[in-house]
């Protein structure tokens, strides 16, 4: 029997911040975009760089781990599926939408930077953050 593969594997940084919502039944979704960026020379010795976005998609638990913890800028490694969706407006004009329908995120950034991320969004006081760990690896 022949089978398909539909495996994407992106490292990248967020476009925004990420945005979560809940289905009626209550199931967590959390949406972002990630940049891809390549650079490259030609044989001339010109150089030219190009940047790829794409719309994530989170489900469940990873839906609120990704909310939790990334903001834009943060540097990750998403691994999942393409998945296209369509739909109609009001107008009955047709639109569709591809998307990486995430199954694994690894956040990239380095603990000090994501503190420091975090540090911004948040306007808890120091009391109330809870402690770094003492190791440096977060494995």
């Amino acid at each position: 029997m022949s089978r398909g593969l539909n495996k994407v594997m992106i490292i990248g940084n967020l476009g925004r911040d990420p945005e979560m919502r809940y289905t009626p039944s209550g199931r967590p979704v959390t949406t972002f975009t990630v940049a891809c960026s390549r650079a490259w020379t030609t044989p001339d010795g010109e150089r030219h760089e190009e940047t790829e976005w794409f719309n994530v998609v989170s489900w469940g638990k990873l839906a609120e781990t990704c909310k939790q913890y990334l903001v834009k800028g943060s540097h990750v490694y998403v691994d999942g599926r393409l998945q296209t969706r369509s739909w109609d407006d009001p107008e009955g004009k047709r639109h569709s939408r591809t998307e990486l329908v995430a199954n694994e995120m690894i956040i990239l950034d380095n603990r000090s930077n994501r503190s420091h991320s975090n540090e911004q969004q948040t306007t808890t006081t120091p009391e109330q953050q809870p402690p770094e760990p003492d190791d440096e690896f977060p494995f």
